[in-house]
């Protein structure tokens, strides 16, 4: 049974979403994100080679799953450092729904790790994943970092939870290109399936706002096994599928537990690059210190890293 709140469409489709929900026999809580056209703008913007962009996109679908959890207006930000061939990622979740991100990868040693036959996953090598909160106003910033020792983004996803939020979670992660139809080229689309455990104050169940970011352990472990395992039967197909909406998957996983789905959240690709941003962080170098950056006319053109749009000053426009 799947059961829909009054904001909340009876089969609620479409891409770029997250969506909540809610166990009712054994009060997990959860949220599933269906990303489209959102992570097919970001991916192909740059132009990555398809290893580099399964990773980004798997850093998009967990900042989504996580950063919608904010109750407060703010960042999630989701970077990791490492010595693999794919260096350094970033994405920015945005309240109230706003995704960018990029890479920084090496072409020759990815080259090297593709033709050793080595797993998308590994891209990452050894280094670290840093999961920030940056609150507006006045409000502490938060940072959990976790390793990464060669292991896929979602394994360190989950190393997270165990380190920082210490709470019975469940995170599945899928990336997946899809030929257009009519064979007009191929797009990008991404999927992730959360699902934690918290527990009832007093032997009571929560409403899922009142549930949502906050850090309780001790849920009943048995009905959490049962969860988890109903959960991980998904398969990484099911969570990019365009066909098959969130609500049907999750009746397909968790109809013996009863679930009610929330109303789902738009999510869509922003920036905040503008000229004015760009012109102030030229002003910052001295006029030597911008000497290498110039073209042979003496303009300057700084390219932004999230959304590649170009901006161009004239020689004298920056000093």
């Amino acid at each position: 049974m799947v059961q829909s709140n009054e904001a909340a469409s009876s089969e609620a489709g479409g891409d770029d979403i997250v969506m909540s929900f809610r166990t009712e026999r054994s009060g997990m809580v959860g949220r599933i994100v269906r990303l489209g056209p959102a992570v097919d703008t970001i991916l192909t913007r740059h132009d990555y080679p398809p290893a580099v962009a399964e990773v980004l996109g798997e850093a998009l679908a967990a900042a989504a799953l996580i950063g919608s959890g904010l109750k407060f207006p703010g960042r999630f930000i989701v970077q990791t450092k490492s010595d693999g061939p794919l260096g350094f990622l970033v994405v920015n979740y945005e309240t109230p729904g706003k995704l960018r991100g990029y890479a920084s990868f090496d072409a020759a040693r990815l080259a090297a790790h593709q033709a050793d036959g080595k797993a998308a996953g590994s891209l990452l090598g050894e280094g670290h994943l840093a999961m920030t909160i940056d609150p507006d106003g006045d409000m502490e910033r938060y940072q959990g970092v976790v390793a990464l020792d060669g292991a896929s983004l979602g394994d360190a996803v989950l190393g997270y939870f165990r380190q920082s939020e210490q709470l019975p979670t469940f995170v599945r992660l899928a990336v997946a290109r899809v030929a257009r139809a009519g064979g007009r080229g191929w797009h990008w689309r991404a999927g992730g399936l959360m699902v934690q455990s918290l527990a009832p104050e007093g032997g009571h169940g929560r409403s899922l706002a009142e549930e949502e970011g906050e850090a309780l352990a001790g849920a009943d472990d048995d009905a959490w096994r049962r969860v988890e395992m109903l959960a991980a039967t998904v398969e990484a197909h099911e969570l990019t599928d365009p066909t098959l909406t969130p609500e049907r998957l999750l009746f397909r996983l968790l109809h013996e537990e009863g679930v009610r789905v929330y109303a789902p959240a738009p999510l869509d690709v922003y920036c905040r690059c503008s000229r004015e941003r760009v012109g102030a962080f030229l002003t910052s170098f001295a006029d030597d210190g911008m000497d290498d950056m110039r073209d042979a006319d003496g303009s300057v053109t700084v390219t932004c890293e999230f959304c590649r749009t170009p901006y161009r000053f004239e020689a004298g426009e920056t000093t």
